[in-house]
């Protein structure tokens, strides 16, 4: 049963605490010495995480605000708060995002890259931008009139609109029309002819300005004005509970339902006459809790991370490739080389082929009985997905337990799904009411070690580029029986499987780290090591934090690397000044999640695919796994220590949102995600890991 947390234990509401998080995205953009198309990307990043933000998380508290049960008034007293902090902080950072957007379009004309509008442009640039619309942007897009419809509803949120203003011959006189820009035609920036060493683009959006004659011909308009504006909707699927619909049906009436979601948010262009701005809100029909938000020229900034490249290395990170690990690439089989002993891997510092090559060989392998495996989101050409289609042509009985719920991905893991079924692959849809968001694969042979694979992240080969996890492959009994046993859970979640090795949510988990906790405060209080060291996505678990705050009181030295929301308050007197939080951001999303317990002297690690959030112990089916190899121990402490030491990237998380830099390793400037590069790059140069085999 499910403990409640002690009240009165201070305790930051998760999404404003996602507000601080994202604001620690702005910091980066703002930051001088981050490559100035880096800075970009990283503006792009917050417009799109902000997006997403409103499209759900909002959503959910306008829906819990609308709620008229008498039992919710309490939740919709907190959901009102809420929301208006999360407006007044967007209100703010909006502001901040302004001054950071201006300061890099400065830095990019002294590096001749501008960005121009439709009246900067030459007369030859015109007749570039009238030829470009004739040849690529001609039937693309047809104008609606405003006084044609009763409301905005088929139209997609995820692209940017024009709101148009047409004058009379009477220079007095108004009608009113909007379009939608095609971004996915054409993207977002339009780069013109290069000019005496200078790279000129405009926005689509001015170059349809420059082109407004050419949509509304015939019609002798005396003036053409055009003013963006874009609007969020709740992304809240509607999922259709009829107990006739099987769970595919259900998934495709979400979907379609998503895209009818109501408006929850609204940004315009400032200059927006008041005429034509009261035309877009009444056709979007909003009411008093939603956000409408004054803006600049331009919209959805997250069209910022596909910024043309211009040819500019020096303005990007420096290349860090991949690095194929040499004990994982060679003609040697990797399963010979996993029953050796445990093998990791690190990605994106790590190349992902070698978990690819783990189940290529496994779809050619004779010995192969059998292979299970997770999917949670998948690469759009998925090569994990192409393995397993050759295993089952192959004769080999492949299993795939793939959500179906995974939030925007609900569509394509749809498409998928069919594919695998169509190759013979035996399709698992979850558990109703359970997501299953654990990372594990099981490779069962007819003689032989079976081999697992534990991991922190999704089998996704691009995610694989950009996001930090790691990979365990073992060959393990204990560890691989009980990946098998998690595969019979899935399938009868309510059937009576025990795990010693595996922490398994909704199984155990919560009870299983609550343990780990308390051993760590009767430890303290006998005089034994003690600490607690944990690299997370989230803390959010009000009983977890109250274990930590005890903890904490007990005298427990516990440090947290928390990328994005953290609702535990640090270095509060008598609560929990034993307790620091560090957030970095960076070239790579942190993603990987390491948990580290000293056990009175004998260190218990451990990775997976969960955080410390309500959903993850009790709603998802999650799988956390010790780490036993005394290489891959040292491994992952390695890259939480260097999480501690950076002062580089690293932000203090303590409940305030003021995000001041992380003091780390001291003056010495120290970043983790090189440091860890360089020492990874090293051990293949030198062939470290190789003497270290035991």
């Amino acid at each position: 049963m499910k403990k409640k947390a002690k009240r009165n234990l201070p305790y930051l509401e998760r999404d404003i605490s996602w507000m601080y998080f994202n604001s620690r995205i702005l910091q980066e953009a703002g930051k001088q010495d981050v490559p100035l198309l880096e800075r970009l990307t990283f503006l792009g990043i917050y417009s799109n995480n902000l997006d997403e933000f409103f499209r759900v998380r909002v959503a959910t508290l306008n829906r819990i605000i609308e709620c008229t049960d008498k039992t919710a008034a309490v939740e919709r007293t907190r959901a009102k708060q809420q929301l208006r902090q999360i407006n007044k902080l967007n209100n703010r950072y909006s502001e901040r995002y302004g001054e950071v957007e201006q300061d890099v379009y400065r830095a990019l004309r002294q590096e001749n890259i501008c960005l121009i509008t439709e009246a900067e442009a030459t007369e030859a640039q015109l007749a570039y931008i009238r030829s470009f619309y004739r040849s690529q942007l001609n039937g693309s897009m047809l104008p609606v009139w405003f006084s044609a419809i009763h409301r905005i509803t088929a139209e997609t949120d995820e692209n940017i609109y024009l709101a148009v203003r047409l004058t009379r011959t009477d220079g007095e006189s108004y009608e009113y029309a909007f379009l939608e820009l095609p971004v996915n035609l054409c993207g977002r920036f339009v780069q013109l002819p290069e000019q005496d060493g200078i790279r000129y683009f405009m926005y689509l959006d001015d170059v349809v300005r420059c082109c407004l004659p050419l949509l509304f011909p015939g019609l002798q308009y005396a003036r053409f004005e055009a003013y963006s504006f874009k609007f969020t909707r709740d992304a809240e699927m509607e999922i259709d509970n009829d107990s006739g619909n099987g769970v595919l049906q259900k998934i495709s009436k979400g979907i379609k339902s998503r895209s009818k979601g109501e408006p929850l948010r609204v940004i315009y262009d400032a200059q927006m006459p008041k005429d034509l701005l009261r035309r877009v809100l009444n056709k979007l029909d909003l009411d008093r809790l939603d956000t409408v938000l004054a803006g600049s020229r331009y919209q959805n900034h997250k069209d910022f991370m596909r910024f043309p490249d211009c040819g500019r290395p020096d303005l990007h990170f420096p290349a860090w490739p991949p690095i194929l690990r040499r004990e994982l690439s060679g003609e040697e089989s990797i399963f010979t080389q996993i029953r050796e002993r445990d093998r990791f891997l690190h990605v994106p510092y790590h190349s992902f082929d070698s978990f690819l090559r783990l189940l290529q060989e496994a779809a050619v392998h004779k010995d192969v009985r059998s292979i299970k495996i997770t999917l949670y989101r998948l690469a759009r050409n998925s090569k994990v997905i192409r393995a397993l289609v050759a295993a089952a042509q192959n004769g080999k009985k492949v299993t795939v337990v793939i959500e179906l719920f995974a939030r925007f991905d609900e569509a394509s893991n749809m498409a998928w799904s069919k594919k695998m079924q169509d190759a013979g692959i035996r399709v698992i849809y979850g558990v109703e009411g359970l997501k299953v968001h654990s990372k594990v694969v099981h490779i069962e042979f007819r003689q032989g070690p079976d081999i697992a694979c534990i991991s922190t992240g999704n089998f996704h080969e691009g995610n694989a580029r950009t996001y930090t996890d790691c990979l365990l492959m073992t060959a393990s009994r204990p560890l691989t029986r009980e990946i098998d046993n998690v595969f019979t859970f899935i399938e009868r979640p309510y059937a009576s499987v025990h795990f010693k090795e595996l922490l398994v949510s909704p199984n155990d988990m919560r009870r299983r780290f609550l343990m780990l906790i308390n051993q760590e405060i009767r430890n303290r209080k006998a005089g034994k090591p003690a600490y607690i060291r944990v690299k997370v996505n989230h803390v959010t678990d009000p009983v977890i934090i109250a274990k930590l705050y005890e903890a904490s009181q007990a005298g427990v030295p516990i440090t947290l690397l928390v990328r994005g929301n953290c609702s535990l308050v640090t270095g509060i007197p008598g609560v929990s000044d034993n307790i620091r939080a560090c957030g970095i951001i960076d070239r790579y999303l942190e993603h990987a999640r390491i948990f580290i317990f000293a056990a009175g002297g004998e260190e218990k690690i451990y990775i997976g695919s969960a955080d410390w959030m309500p959903r993850n112990l009790d709603n998802r089916i999650e799988v956390i796994a010790p780490v036993h190899d005394p290489v891959i121990r040292e491994e992952m402490k390695r890259i939480v220590d260097a999480g501690l030491q950076d002062n580089r990237q690293g932000r203090i998380v303590d409940g305030s949102g003021e995000n001041l830099p992380w003091p780390g390793s001291g003056d010495t400037p120290f970043r983790s995600q090189e440091a860890l590069y360089e020492h990874y790059k090293a051990l293949e140069e030198n062939g470290e890991e190789t003497r270290n085999d035991r």
